[in-house]
């Protein structure tokens, strides 16, 4: 019986191949999304501890002037850390729907690819059932026409 040979596998496995490289790609930019949005979430709860401490600070017996003061100021530095963080997480956001879309279209590639592996290998099938019954066609017409020779 004859072997299945895809004659476009090489187009096929590099299409899995580039589908890979974009899985770790987009794997590489969202752990990096996930360190900005744990470096924004520190600076939010940086932010929220002077808050508390500034709270204190107002409600103490005996007010430091200067204490109340670095604590506003850390609070704005605070501020501007937030906003600053907060394009730099947009900026990866960005990053990783681009690499999300690439590799949406790499899957839609490769699964295109397979469907067309799938169609060629059925209608090998189909091929190879019409030989088989082709040869089983001639063998039995071989076999009754020697039994006609044999009956005469």
């Amino acid at each position: 019986m004859a072997r299945f040979v895809y004659r476009m596998q090489s187009v096929l496995n590099i299409k899995q191949q580039t589908e890979n490289q974009t899985k770790m790609e987009f794997g590489v930019a969202q752990a990096e999304l996930n360190e900005q949005l744990d470096i924004l979430q520190e600076y939010i709860k940086r932010k929220e501890n002077y808050l508390i401490e500034a709270e204190e600070l107002r409600k103490a017996t005996s007010l430091k002037l200067q204490d109340i003061l670095d604590n506003q100021y850390a609070t704005a530095q605070m501020d501007v850390f937030i906003k600053q963080q907060m394009r730099v997480v947009e900026q990866y956001e960005q990053r990783v729907e681009q690499v999300r879309v690439r590799l949406t279209r790499n899957i839609q590639e490769r699964k295109m690819q397979e469907t067309l592996r799938d169609r060629a290998f059925a209608e090998f099938l189909e091929e190879q059932k019409q030989e088989e019954a082709k040869e089983n066609d001639q063998r039995t017409s071989f076999t009754y026409g020697q039994r006609q020779k044999e009956d005469t």
